[in-house]
């Protein structure tokens, strides 16, 4: 059970520094290329879109969501008697014996549904992008003459410009420039999809941190060297 729930309050940037890093056009080295699925998406000016506005639409719900986790983060912390920030196996007797363990259960409910809707919403936006994958993919192979596409973490080694991954953000740009951020009432979402948001959280979580870090890096002061006399 996690002490402090993490959002991603920030992806917007994290999702506009990815997109500035990937390369909008390669020259493939042979037949053989690499491509990142969910790095594409995130390239994608439809989900950069749909996750702007998802963050205006249901801005109410997230701010809803932060204020329950602050009460849920306030009413568990006498429990973490380690202080690592979340609870542990050995902590966790303690909470389901408290008194007010009725009250965790009832918040915790209360962040799980709201992160369920707006997390529904992503989804719902990632589906519709990732539908449009393999046709972007066979255009970008059909115009470069590929015969084989791997994940860049399948490989060992790859020459410089060997991922297309840019590319297939281009295709998926033509092919798809919007998308609806609010599913219909009867819409579930594919196992393909949740995972393939999964992955993309993830990916925009690490970059939020590498930014954070660097952000911290440069704020902090100079060391000065000494001089000499």
């Amino acid at each position: 059970m996690k002490l402090f729930t993490k959002t991603l309050a920030t992806a917007g940037l994290a999702l506009g520094a990815l997109s500035a890093t990937a390369p909008a056009t390669a020259q493939v080295q042979g037949n053989v290329a690499t491509a990142d699925v969910s790095r594409a998406l995130i390239g994608s000016s439809a989900l950069q879109t749909a996750y702007s506005q998802i963050g205006t639409t249901y801005a109410a719900q997230i701010e809803q969501r932060q204020t329950k986790q602050q009460e849920l983060a306030t009413l568990l912390q006498p429990f973490d008697t380690n202080g690592n920030g979340q609870l542990d196996d050995s902590e966790l007797p303690a909470v389901q014996g408290a008194s007010n363990f009725a009250q965790i259960q009832t918040l915790e409910g209360e962040v799980a549904a709201i992160s369920n809707q707006v997390n529904g919403a992503r989804i719902y936006a990632v589906e519709q992008i990732l539908a449009q994958y393999p046709a972007a993919l066979t255009e970008v192979t059909t115009q470069q003459q590929i015969v084989m596409v791997m994940q860049p973490d399948t490989i060992q080694f790859a020459a410089q410009g060997a991922d297309i991954t840019g590319q297939i953000t281009t295709a998926l740009n033509t092919r798809l420039p919007s998308v609806a951020i609010v599913p219909p009432a009867e819409w579930r979402p594919s196992r393909n999809a949740a995972q393939i948001f999964q992955e993309i959280q993830q990916t925009l979580l690490t970059a939020q941190l590498i930014q954070q870090q660097q952000a911290a890096q440069q704020q902090a002061p100079a060391t000065q060297a000494p001089t000499g006399r």
